[in-house]
Formats: C-alpha cells, structure tokens, sequence
C-alpha cells in the first residue's frame, strides 16, 4: 500500500510538488490581475489588440512601434503604471496604425506592412 507507507522521504515529496504547485498557482493568478485583459485578433490587413486599462488617460500613454513589435507604457506621473511589448508576426505599418482609447479600453489597428519583393531578375547568357 504506498499511500499508507510511513516513509518520511515519500511524504516529504508529495508535499513538496503539492506546496510548488501552489506557489506556482498563485503566483501566476497574482501576475493576471496584475495586468490588463488583452484580445488578439487579425485579418487580411491589420493586427487588433484590445486592452483594459482602467484609470489612465490617453496623455498618459505612450505607443511606439518598432518592426514587429508594439510598445505600450504609461508615462511618468500617470496615476497606474503600465509597460509591455508585444512581438508580432509580421512588421507593422505606423503610419496606416490607429490607436483609441475609451472608457478604460485602449484599441489598437495595427496596419500590416506589405512585404516587397526583393528579388531581381538576371538574364540568362
């Protein structure tokens, strides 16, 4: 019978995985409350990111993109502080990109950069 077994080092195991598990179950709920709810969804031509942000005023943002990849942070002396980069498949467009933010939801239309074609053709001799 291994549950009824009095071995010290077979107890002392299974509570240990049991107490990391845990650990590891609130550590993680503690990081999801701690950040905003995000949506993804894209299509043809744009990437949509949806994000909570209760308490901040768009002044209080700042948006950068770079590539692939979105930076969003709230500005000092914003009243919640808020950073993340979020990496994206494919580069994004900027100047075609819209962001808005209302009531507390920020909405990002993140406009795909048409890839162009780098090839040349050589002519054969």
């Amino acid at each position: 019978m291994l549950f009824a077994s009095t071995h010290p080092a077979l107890r002392r195991n299974v509570y240990a995985q049991a107490n990391r598990s845990l650990e590891r179950f609130l550590n993680e709920a503690r990081a999801d409350a701690s950040q905003p709810s995000t949506q993804y969804k894209q299509d043809d031509a744009a990437f949509h990111l949806t994000l909570d942000m209760p308490g901040i005023a768009k002044e209080q943002l700042s948006i950068s993109i770079e590539g692939a990849i979105v930076r969003i942070q709230s500005r000092e002396g914003a009243a919640r502080q808020y950073r993340a980069a979020y990496e994206l498949p494919l580069d994004i467009d900027a100047s075609l990109s819209e962001a808005t933010l209302e009531n507390g939801v920020l909405t990002l239309k993140l406009a795909k950069k048409v890839p162009l074609s780098q090839a040349t053709e050589i002519r054969i001799n």
